[in-house]
């Protein structure tokens, strides 16, 4: 795939140019970005999900990125959110930074911690400073995806 803006070839696995950030138009997706986001009372029951195959905390992409509906296991006592590969959870977008959040285990709970990102990392539509606590059914937004936590 090339780059409609610069010519930079790439594989088709990304949505951005590597060299200038131009969005990649690939047949078949869109280049919008996500709207507005809630969550009803069906949507926060897991038994109501037709994926939720992870048993335990996960968080859920609800918007963003294509990748609605993937569910991502919180193991451990601290789970890694970016751009980077390396990450637990890898969001490829150019709204993420490369090491943009980390999720902490505190005792029964979790804690959504930002790593100093460009963009934010935000609860419930709300900026967080430096750490939040979360709870079942929060909003987590990290760049332009949007993930619920579901504590299972």
């Amino acid at each position: 795939m090339y780059c409609p803006e610069c010519g930079f070839h790439q594989s088709e696995a990304h949505r951005y140019c590597e060299r200038c950030g131009a969005l990649l138009i690939v047949e078949g997706q869109t280049g919008e970005t996500t709207g507005p986001f809630s969550m009803d009372g069906d949507e926060l029951d897991p038994a109501g999900w037709a994926a939720a195959a992870i048993e335990g905390p996960h968080l859920a992409v609800r918007a963003g990125g294509g990748l609605e509906g993937e569910l991502f296991a919180l193991v451990g006592d601290r789970v890694t959110i970016g751009r980077s590969p390396k990450s637990d959870i890898f969001l490829d977008d150019v709204t993420v930074s490369r090491e943009h959040a980390m999720i902490v285990r505190d005792g029964d709970g979790f804690r959504l911690r930002d790593l100093g990102s460009l963009n934010g990392t935000y609860v419930n539509r709300r900026r967080i400073e430096s750490e939040e606590p979360l709870e079942d059914g929060d909003e987590v937004q990290v760049g332009k995806f949007r993930l619920a936590l579901l504590a299972g």
